[in-house]
C-alpha cells in the first residue's frame, strides 16, 4: 500500500480530530455536577447515563477502532472463520439483558465502582477482591495498547510514520480524560458513532459497485483463497466447534472487562441497561458490514504489507481524499473513546482495590479521584510503551489472552448475585486454576487462544478461554464442598 500523504484527506483528518479534542475538554463542563473531586463522578459520570448516552458509549467501548480494522484483516486472512465475532455479539446481549440490571443494582445501593467492590461487599475477601482486580488491569492492557495498533494504521494511510503522531495523540487523549473523566468518552461518542455509521454505510453501498458487485466480491475472495490453500466462504468441518466456542467464549468475556462495567455501572438504572441490550444488537449488524471489507480487499487487488492496512487501503484506494479523510478520523477517534473508558476503568481498579484497600485505607473522596486520574495517565503511557517497545505481535497475541482471563472473574462478579452458596476461598481457587491453568495451555500451544481435543474420533479444536472457565466453577465447586463453612463468630 503506497503511504504519500494526501494533503486533502490528512486537512480532513485534522479538522475532525481537532472537533473532538475540542469536545473533550469541553466535556468538563458538560452535565457539570458540583464537584468532580470524586470517583463516582470523575470516573462513572456520576451514574446518571440515560439510555442514548449509553447506547453510544457502551457502543463506543464495545465496537473499537481495532475491531474496524482487526474484523476485516481476520476474514481477509482467513474467511469464514473470522465471522465468529458476529454470533457472539448476538449471544452477549441476552446476558446483559438477565444480569447487568442485577449487578447494577447491587452496585449502585452500597456504592460499588468497580468489579473488585462488588467481590469485596459479597465475599469479604481481599485475596479474591484483589485477584479480580489485577485481572481487570492486566486484560485491559493490551486491549489498549491495540487500539493504538488502529490509529498506526491510519496513520500509515496517511503517510505519517514516526513515534510522532500516535505520541501526540494519546497525549492530548490522556490530558481530556484526566480533566473530565468519563464524560469526555461519552460526549465524543456521538461523534464518533455517527461518523462509522457513515463510513461503513458509504463503503457497502459504493465500494462493491466500484468492484463489480458483491457476486465479483465472493468470488474473487473465494479464488483467494483457492491459490494459498487456506481460508474460505464457508466454515469447513473442523471449525464449527472452534467457531462456536469462541462465539460463546467471547460472549462471556465480553461484559467482564472493566470498560464496559464502567459503562454499565455508569447507567441511571436497571431500565436504561435492559433497553441498551435491546438496541446495542443494531451495532451487530454494523460489525458484520464491516467484515465484508475484508472480502473486498481481495476483489480489489490490494497489495498489502499486513492485513491489519485493508480497511485503509480500501479508502485510499477508492475514495476520494476528502472521504478518505473522514473514515481515517472516524477510525482514529474509534480508538481514543475506547482507550479512554480503558484507561478510566483500570484506574478505578487499582484506586479503590489497591491503594484504598492496602495503602490508604483512609484517603478521602477528593484524594481518591486524585489517584485515579494519576492513575488514567500511567496506564495510557503503560499501553503506548507496549506499542513502541514490543513488536505488534506480540501485543496481538496478549490480546489473545486478555479474553481467557477475564472470563476467570465471571464466578466470583456473577454467582454471588443470585446465590450465597459459593464462599470465597472456593472462588479464589477457582480463579487461580482457570488463570493459570489457561496461561499455561496458551503458552504450549505457541500463544494459539485455541486446544486440541481428542475424544476417540476426530480431534477438535476449543477455545481455551472456555476449558479454563469449565476448570475454574469446577474447582470451585469441589472445594466448596470439601471446606467445611466456618461457624458464625461468638460475641
Amino acid at each position: 500500500m503506497t503511504t504519500e500523504t494526501d494533503t486533502a484527506a490528512l486537512a480532513v483528518f485534522i479538522f475532525f480530530f481537532v472537533l473532538v479534542t475540542v469536545m473533550g475538554f469541553v466535556a468538563a463542563r458538560w452535565r457539570r455536577p458540583k464537584t468532580l473531586a470524586r470517583i463516582d463522578e470523575w470516573g462513572l459520570g456520576g451514574r446518571s447515563f440515560g439510555t442514548w448516552i449509553t447506547w453510544f458509549l457502551v457502543g463506543g467501548d464495545f465496537y473499537t477502532a481495532y475491531t474496524v480494522i482487526a474484523v476485516p484483516a481476520l476474514v481477509y486472512t482467513v474467511g469464514a472463520y473470522g465471522f465468529f465475532a458476529l454470533p457472539y455479539t448476538i449471544i452477549v446481549y441476552p446476558f446483559v439483558f438477565m444480569v447487568m440490571p442485577v449487578l447494577w443494582k447491587r452496585a449502585k445501593d452500597n456504592g460499588y465502582v468497580t468489579a473488585g467492590d462488588v467481590v469485596h461487599g459479597q465475599y469479604g475477601l481481599r485475596a479474591l477482591e484483589l485477584a479480580v482486580a489485577i485481572t481487570g488491569v492486566i486484560a485491559t492492557m493490551p486491549y489498549i495498547a491495540l487500539q493504538l495498533v488502529g490509529m498506526t494504521a491510519v496513520f500509515k494511510a496517511l503517510g505519517l510514520h514516526g513515534e510522532i503522531p500516535l505520541a501526540a495523540s494519546f497525549i492530548i487523549l490522556a490530558l481530556y480524560t484526566y480533566s473530565a473523566g468519563l464524560r469526555a468518552p461519552a460526549l465524543i461518542a456521538f461523534v464518533k458513532d455517527i461518523m462509522i455509521y457513515i463510513v461503513v454505510i458509504a463503503a457497502v453501498a459504493l465500494i462493491p459497485a466500484k468492484l463489480g458487485g458483491y457476486a465479483n466480491v465472493f468470488a474473487s475472495a473465494d479464488a483467494a483463497f483457492q491459490a494459498k490453500g487456506s481460508g474460505g466462504l464457508l466454515l469447513a468441518r473442523n471449525q464449527y466447534v472452534a467457531y462456536a466456542t469462541l462465539a460463546l467464549g467471547s460472549a462471556l468475556a465480553a461484559f467482564m472487562y472493566p470498560h464496559t462495567l464502567t459503562g454499565i455501572f455508569a447507567s441511571n438504572s436497571g431500565r436504561t441497561i435492559r433497553k441498551n441490550a435491546a438496541l446495542l444488537p443494531a451495532y451487530t449488524l454494523l460489525l458484520g458490514l464491516l467484515a465484508l471489507l475484508g472480502y473486498m480487499g481481495h476483489a480489489a487487488g490490494l497489495k498489502l504489507d499486513s492485513p491489519n492496512d485493508v480497511v485503509p487501503a480500501l479508502f485510499k484506494t477508492l475514495f476520494s481524499g476528502w472521504f478518505a479523510g473522514f473514515a481515517f478520523a472516524a477510525i482514529a477517534i474509534g480508538a481514543l473513546v475506547p482507550a479512554a473508558v480503558m484507561s478510566i476503568g483500570a484506574a478505578n481498579l487499582f484506586t479503590r482495590n489497591f491503594w484504598r484497600a492496602y495503602v490508604n485505607p483512609q484517603v478521602s473522596e477528593a484524594g481518591e479521584a486524585k489517584v485515579a486520574k494519576v492513575t488514567s495517565l500511567i496506564v495510557k503511557i503503560g499501553a503506548l510503551l507496549v506499542i513502541l517497545f514490543l513488536p505488534t505481535q506480540f501485543a496481538l497475541d496478549l490480546q489473545l489472552l486478555g479474553g481467557i482471563w477475564i472470563m476467570q472473574t465471571l464466578p466470583a462478579l456473577v454467582f454471588g448475585l443470585y446465590s450465597n452458596w459459593f464462599r470465597g476461598p472456593a472462588l479464589l481457587v477457582g480463579w487461580f486454576v482457570g488463570f493459570f491453568g489457561g496461561t499455561y495451555l496458551v503458552w504450549i500451544n505457541g500463544l494459539k487462544p485455541l486446544q486440541a481435543i481428542s475424544l476417540g474420533g476426530a480431534p477438535f479444536t476449543v477455545y481455551i478461554g472456555l476449558l479454563a472457565l469449565i476448570a475454574n466453577i469446577v474447582a470451585a465447586v469441589i472445594v466448596n464442598v470439601v471446606t467445611p463453612a466456618r461457624a458464625p463468630a461468638q460475641a
